[in-house]
C-alpha cells in the first residue's frame, strides 16, 4: 500500500515512518526540510511546498498523512497569518485535490489544543471547542474543513493528540517532559509556570501507535479522535520527571515553581479512540523520561537551536523561507 507522509520529515515524521516502512508500507514523504533530513536513507522525499502539490502528486497513493504546518503556540504566535495558512488552508487544500484523485483515507494531525480552557471536566470529541489563542483555532479550522469533505469512499480522521514527548531523530526540546527533562540534566532544575493546570501528554510511542491505527481503521471509519498517553497536572509531570531522574542523575532536582497565569488548560477522554481505533496508550510519564535518558548523548547539545521549532522559524523568515 503506498502512503503519503506530508510533513514526515519533522518531529512525529522522523519516528513515524521508519515504522511505516518496516511494517511493509511504500512510503514517500513530502516535506520542505526546515528542519533537516533525519529519514532513514534511500526514501523518497519529495521537497515540496503544499501549496505546490497538484493532483499527479497524489496519484497512485492509497492514503495521505498530514502533518505539516506550523506546530505549536510560539511559532503560531509569532507569525498568526503564516499559522492560519499553514494549519487551516493547506490541509483544506490538499483535502480537496486528494478526494479528486480517490485517495482512501486522510489522516490528520489534530490537536487538543482545540479546546482551549476547560474548568475540572474530561473533554470528548463532542464537548465545546473554544481556544482563543491562534493555534488551537487553525487547527480547529484546518480539522472542520476536512472533516466537512468526507464521504463513504474519502474517509477522514483527524487525531486531536495531546502534547507529544519523547526522543525522536528530529529532536525537539520546546515540548513538557522533554523541557523539562533538558533544564533538569543541564540545570538540576524543572521551572513549572503553574502546577495546577491539567495537560494530555502524549508519548512518542504511543503518537506511533495512534497513526498506525487511523491507517489501518475500517474503511468506514471517519471523524475526530482524541489521543493522549494520559491527563496529569503540570506539576505532577515535574513531579515524576524528577523523581525519575534524579537516581539516574545521582543529585537533587528543585522545582522553581512561579505560579503564573495560564490560559490553556484542559483534559480529555481518549475512549472514542479506544473504542473505535483500538488505540491502547501505554506509555506514562516515567516511559517517557526512560526513552528520553536512553536516547541522550544523541541530543545532549541542548544549545543547539534545531532542537527549538521557533529558532528555526525565526531563522527561516529571516532569509525570506
Amino acid at each position: 500500500m503506498k502512503i503519503l507522509v506530508v510533513g514526515g520529515a519533522g518531529y512525529v515524521g522522523s519516528a513515524l515512518v521508519p515504522v511505516l516502512v518496516e511494517r511493509g508500507y511504500d512510503v514517500t514523504v513530502a516535506d520542505q526540510l526546515w528542519f533537516g533530513n533525519h529519514l532513514p536513507g534511500g526514501l523518497p522525499v519529495v521537497e515540496k511546498d503544499v501549496f505546490d502539490m497538484a493532483e499527479a502528486d497524489l496519484e497512485g497513493f492509497e492514503k495521505v498523512v498530514f502533518m505539516a504546518g506550523l506546530s505549536n503556540d510560539p511559532m503560531a504566535e509569532f507569525s498568526p497569518s503564516l499559522n492560519f495558512i499553514s494549519n487551516a488552508a493547506s490541509p483544506a487544500y490538499l483535502g480537496y485535490i486528494a478526494r479528486k484523485v480517490g485517495i482512501r483515507r486522510f489522516v490528520f494531525s489534530g490537536s487538543c489544543s482545540v479546546y482551549g480552557y476547560t474548568e475540572n471536566q474530561l473533554y470528548d470529541e463532542t464537548s465545546p471547542t473554544i481556544s482563543n489563542f491562534p493555534y488551537g483555532v487553525s487547527k480547529l479550522m484546518g480539522e472542520q474543513s476536512l472533516i466537512s469533505m468526507s464521504t463513504p469512499s474519502f474517509s477522514v480522521i483527524s487525531l486531536r493528540k495531546g502534547t507529544i514527548s519523547g526522543y525522536s531523530p528530529r529532536m525537539r526540546l520546546d515540548l513538557i517532559v522533554n523541557t523539562m527533562f533538558k533544564t533538569a540534566v543541564e540545570k538540576s532544575e524543572i521551572t513549572i509556570n503553574n502546577p495546577a493546570i491539567w495537560r494530555p501528554i502524549l508519548s512518542i510511542q504511543d503518537t506511533i501507535g495512534a497513526y498506525l491505527n487511523a491507517l489501518e481503521a475500517g474503511p468506514g471509519v471517519s471523524g475526530v479522535f482524541n489521543v493522549a498517553s494520559g491527563n496529569y497536572t503540570v506539576g505532577d509531570v515535574a513531579e515524576r520527571v524528577k523523581r525519575r531522574l534524579e537516581p539516574r542523575l545521582g543529585r537533587e532536582i528543585r522545582l522553581n515553581i512561579l505560579h503564573r497565569q495560564d490560559y490553556r488548560n484542559y483534559r480529555v477522554s481518549t475512549e472514542k479512540a479506544v473504542q473505535v481505533l483500538g488505540f491502547r496508550p501505554d506509555h506514562d510519564i516515567e516511559a517517557i523520561v526512560d526513552d528520553l535518558y536512553a536516547h541522550l548523548d544523541r541530543f545532549r547539545d541542548f544549545a543547539n537551536p534545531n532542537y527549538y521549532n521557533i529558532e528555526v522559524f525565526k531563522k527561516l523568515q529571516s532569509v525570506g523561507r
